[in-house]
């Protein structure tokens, strides 16, 4: 496999691992163990960033004037960064949410 398949890969899998974290870290919120919830914020960021950067990597490819060829599994890929990126944001806000809930 080679190509846009295996860029698609690339970005499914990061941001799986990305998506992954951000769970996490609710949970740990929920536990109150913020310290490890940011840390598993952190971590996922790492992921994310890769899936990113393999995103990039085709946007300035087409922006280059070389056409990627838009496949279903490119549409699923960028489905599922986005959904990474809105977990994140989730997250963060559970965290946020927990510590007020904590300091009460």
């Amino acid at each position: 496999m080679e190509g846009i398949e295996m860029t698609c890969f690339q970005i499914i899998s990061s941001v799986g691992m990305a998506r992954g974290s951000y769970i996490e870290a609710i949970d740990l919120a929920n536990e109150g163990k913020f310290e490890e919830a940011e840390a598993k914020i952190k971590e996922g960021e790492e992921f994310f960033v890769q899936g990113h950067t393999a995103h990039a990597e085709l946007i300035q490819k087409e922006a280059s004037g070389n056409r990627v060829e838009v496949v279903l599994l490119l549409l699923h890929a960028e489905d599922q960064l986005m959904s990474a990126e809105n977990f994140k944001i989730i997250a963060e806000k559970f965290i946020a949410l927990n510590k007020k809930l904590d300091n009460k």
